[in-house]
């Protein structure tokens, strides 16, 4: 069982949800960010999203495209951001997932992707813009070195589509609050619930929401339906304007904190999960 199920194992039985931060690797370096990740998982992150910084970010928004701008003012690639994984799987379990475009992942081996990938920690891998048709043979390379192929549900998907998505899936499903890029938003839309329902005819995987969550109450709002929620932009935003102070990390801990709210009431239960061939 790869640390992504057993994470939602845990806190199915826990009957909790999980708190999934995003940040952008080397953004404002790969220090801070090596030191960002343990900070994030001692403020409770289940599970960490680490966004590989790419020139041509089609699915961010401005805040994310602007870590990625930071980033890369420096040469870094998948390569030079796997070390620093490699760091913190040392001293911690909590899962991490590639948010990632297609082309930084060719800067490595192909035929030994997987293995490079799983040798680092590295325990799932979501590529924004690779399509389920056009999957196979990443999935051939990823799939037999252990590491967990994630896909986007988007609002726009069909149930035939989402279908075709959860075949292809494993360790989670991500589904998207909202249509176009990542971003900070006042309120979510009312229909992510409903979407929520749909994947969850489809697959019995754990679902996870992102794309706008920005708040506490977007986070206690998501644990209602979803079994995890995932915050990018405002991280990001507040990494932004911490840049150039000696409490960097400590401000982010502290808003990753601030979104998580209060742990000791168990939200309510979720649906039953559907069956699935997996």
């Amino acid at each position: 069982m790869s640390r992504i199920a057993q994470l939602f194992e845990s806190i199915r039985r826990d009957g909790r949800r999980a708190f999934i931060p995003y940040l952008t690797a080397g953004d404002p370096d790969l220090a801070t960010t090596e030191r960002l990740l343990p900070a994030l998982v001692d403020a409770g992150a289940d599970l960490i999203e680490l966004g590989i910084p790419f020139s041509d970010p089609m699915a961010d928004g401005p805040v994310i495209q602007r870590a990625s701008e930071r980033a890369l003012q420096e040469p870094l690639g998948v390569a030079e951001i796997l070390p620093v994984v490699e760091r913190f799987r040392q001293q911690s379990d909590v899962p991490i997932v590639l948010f990632t475009y297609y082309n930084p992942l060719l800067q490595l081996d192909q035929s030994t992707l997987g293995e490079r990938l799983r040798s680092a920690g590295v325990d799932g891998v979501l590529i924004t813009d690779l399509i389920p048709e056009e999957a196979g043979d990443l999935i051939a390379r990823l799939r037999p070195a252990g590491i967990d192929t994630i896909f986007l549900v988007a609002p726009t998907s069909t149930d035939e589509r989402i279908r075709m998505i959860a075949d292809q899936a494993t360790g989670f499903l991500y589904v998207v609050a909202r249509t176009g890029v990542t971003g900070v938003r006042e309120e979510l839309s009312q229909e992510v619930s409903s979407l929520v329902a749909r994947v969850r005819q489809a697959s019995s995987l754990p679902i996870a929401v992102g794309f706008g969550i920005t708040t506490p109450a977007h986070v206690q709002e998501v644990w209602q339906y979803a079994e995890g929620a995932v915050v990018g932009s405002r991280l990001v935003l507040e990494i932004e304007q911490s840049l150039g102070r000696p409490d960097l990390v400590e401000r982010v801990a502290q808003l990753t904190r601030h979104l998580r709210g209060e742990r000791g009431n168990t939200p309510a239960p979720l649906p039953q999960l559907a069956s699935s061939n997996r």
